[in-house]
């Protein structure tokens, strides 16, 4: 099936801390034929919001299986469903276009120390810039899976890259996974594995503070355990040195939901 992505127009954002953006549903598991909602959020604890912004935000919305791609029409940002007719595992990827970012020193500096952005945080001390804003263009990437049935059949397309510039991919079915066991994620970056990238993990029903934290390794891998039954979050941010008028970074933040 053809995979469709949208132009669209560089859109400045307000000087407010950049979160990262997540899907989620009430359930993810569900019968074949099952109208499925989803809403999107951004921020997380008290931060916490829907993220209804323009349409024109977006840069694509995709439905991926075992069959291939469909491109999916949203009318809002912030929510909407999908039908999911054949059994089987999905990703349902979102990607948002760029934005502005333009932030004060010292909270450009609190933001990149949180999210472990170290080589920027490294860069702009050799530059002599801690003192200036932190100016950046962002955009977000992030992917929600959803188990249609009670098939047993292999899902390997869950394991493999989608081909976003920034990604979280799981190196094992997750639905296959049990409470306790090794959960092994991979991040990727423009198609390769990334090495020193924070990921979180994150309970979306208790998520003022992620549950664990780890750094991937050269081979872009980072081995958590897998929390049992819940709604979870996986999240990463990585950020580059870029020569603009009116930035110095950009940033991408990632993020891959899943439960049971």
């Amino acid at each position: 099936m053809r995979h469709v992505l949208l132009a669209l127009p560089l859109l400045c954002a307000a000087p407010a801390f950049a979160h990262d953006v997540w899907m989620q549903t009430d359930k993810f598991i569900v019968p074949a034929g099952t109208v499925v909602p989803y809403r999107v959020y951004s921020g997380h604890g008290n931060s916490r919001e829907a993220w209804d912004l323009e349409l024109t935000r977006l840069e694509s919305l995709r439905s991926i299986s075992m069959r291939g791609t469909a491109v999916l029409t949203p009318t809002k940002t912030s929510e909407g469903s999908i039908r999911f007719t054949q059994p089987g595992t999905y990703i349902v990827a979102m990607v948002s276009n760029l934005a502005r970012s333009d932030l004060p020193a010292v909270r450009f500096t609190d933001y990149a120390r949180t999210e472990g952005l170290t080589p920027i945080l490294t860069l702009r001390e050799k530059l002599g810039t801690t003192a200036r804003n932190g100016r950046e263009l962002y955009s977000r990437r992030t992917k929600m899976l959803i188990r249609v049935g009670n098939s047993a059949a292999p899902q390997p397309h869950i394991t493999v890259p989608i081909g976003m510039t920034l990604e979280l991919v799981p190196e094992r079915d997750l639905f296959a996974v049990g409470a306790g066991q090794p959960l092994p994620v991979r991040v990727f970056y423009h198609g390769r594995p990334l090495g020193s990238a924070t990921v979180k993990l994150t309970n979306l029903d208790a998520d003022a503070t992620p549950i664990a934290t780890i750094v991937t390794d050269a081979a872009g891998k980072a081995v958590f355990r897998h929390p049992g039954k819940g709604r979870w979050q996986l999240n990463t941010i990585w950020s580059r040195p870029i020569t603009a008028a009116d930035a110095e970074f950009e940033t991408i933040f990632s993020s891959l939901t899943f439960g049971s």
